[in-house]
């Protein structure tokens, strides 16, 4: 099992030091991440300038690729570059902070999972609610417990060897396993510090805003500057999302996809015979 471990916090946090401690009990884990933080970079990739990476002592013996870019940008550079072979998984995380609701469509930790998925490897985006006391090892140990049970869903597909026909004119066949096409899943852990969750629930993701504002400021030059600040909208009464189910404690696992056709809506749109 070769495993891709990257994030959004940068190379050196601790929530990617947990996770791959505790990858490395499921298989070889190659960390690719950015050398500084890229917290709500979103998807972007760098264009119009040079991506520099390094190899980085990590501080326990082990070496990983520092990446100056974002999270998208280090699953490119691992999987076209950097790894001599497609690594079976690709494992985001675990943030400083949940990534759950519309939070999912800015987040770095999303984004690298996504553009795992982008090259048709299962792919997994893992969060750790924010709190004074934070457990990135408790956290590490149920993402991975989680990512083992993920990896035993997987389907045996019997495929042809390429060492061509046996003696007897039969094709050999070998047994590999793979998951749905473009599995791609979002994990939130509750803060821990309050005891352990209470389980797992698997939940769409909430689509609820915030009522967000900016708060003007001036600096020392007489100039306007502004920080954005807010706060979430309350779910609706009786609707489970990967917020509510978080905020009650149970350990979020929400299957997500990059297709943002609105396929309910193309007959509409059709229907109104647009025309040039």
């Amino acid at each position: 099992m070769r495993i891709l471990a990257t994030n959004d916090d940068g190379i050196m946090a601790p929530g990617l030091a947990a996770m791959r401690r505790a990858l490395a009990e499921v298989g070889e884990v190659t960390v690719v991440a950015p050398t500084t933080p890229q917290s709500a970079v979103g998807h972007s990739i760098s264009l119009h300038e040079a991506v520099l990476c390094r190899r980085m002592d990590l501080g326990d013996g082990c070496v990983g690729f520092g990446v100056e870019g974002s999270p998208a940008d280090c699953v490119k550079l691992a999987l076209l570059e950097l790894l001599p072979d497609p690594p079976d998984l690709v494992a985001s995380g675990i943030n400083l902070g949940a990534n759950a609701g519309i939070n999912v469509l800015y987040s770095g930790t999303v984004a690298a999972a996504v553009e795992g998925a982008f090259y048709g490897i299962p792919s997994v985006a893992v969060s750790l609610e924010d709190a004074e006391r934070v457990d990135f090892p408790g956290a590490a140990r149920i993402a991975r417990r989680l990512i083992q049970q993920f990896l035993a869903q997987r389907s045996p597909i019997r495929a042809p060897k390429a060492s061509g026909l046996t003696p007897e004119g039969s094709v050999p066949t070998r047994t590999r396993t793979v998951w749905p096409k473009r599995m791609l899943l979002n994990i939130n852990v509750p803060d821990l510090s309050a005891g352990p969750p209470v389980g797992v629930k698997v939940v769409p993701q909430s689509m609820k805003g915030w009522r967000e504002r900016w708060d003007s400021r001036y600096d020392k030059h007489g100039r306007t500057y502004y920080w954005i600040s807010g706060d979430a909208e309350a779910e609706d009464p009786g609707v489970e999302t990967d917020v509510s189910a978080l905020a009650a404690r149970y350990v979020t696992v929400t299957p997500l996809q990059f297709d943002l056709t609105s396929h309910d809506r193309l007959d509409t749109v059709r229907g109104w015979d647009l025309r040039l």
